[in-house]
């Protein structure tokens, strides 16, 4: 019995031993510990007509989406977003309210710097969206 008993006492030490040299093998280098790397920027902004404002806005890129609330501005530029290489949509959604029926609000997506979608809204109620595929 005792003979069994550092038998198996063995066998689990060997065992764990095998298992931290393993674990604690060299990194490789692999992606899965490396964030995506930046491959472009995002900006998005939201313009009213006169006397118009904007009061809520949502914006980002896939599940990562941003809210904006109470604003009361005319206009506004979201902050530059670096996008991961993975990144597939942008996503921009704006509210406001106008003074009449021809009141209008303007939403821009822009990537690295050039306009790649425009959306205008007119009326009292003014609420615009824009999907962009970033791939």
């Amino acid at each position: 019995m005792k003979t069994r008993k550092k038998k198996i006492t063995s066998l689990f030490i060997v065992t764990m031993i095998s298992i931290a040299f393993t674990a604690c093998s060299k990194d490789d280098g692999g992606s899965e510990d490396v964030p995506n790397a930046s491959t472009h920027t995002l900006v998005l902004k939201a313009e009213t007509s006169s006397g118009s404002t904007l009061s809520h806005l949502l914006y980002g890129y896939d599940s990562r989406l941003t809210t904006v609330s109470g604003l009361g501005v005319t206009t506004w530029t979201s902050p530059e977003i670096a996008l991961p290489e993975n990144a597939s949509v942008a996503n921009f959604t704006a509210n406001g309210v106008g003074v009449d029926a021809a009141s209008t609000l303007k939403v821009q997506v822009f990537v690295d710097g050039v306009l790649k979608k425009e959306e205008t809204v007119t009326g009292t109620i003014l609420t615009a969206r824009i999907q962009h595929n970033l791939r």
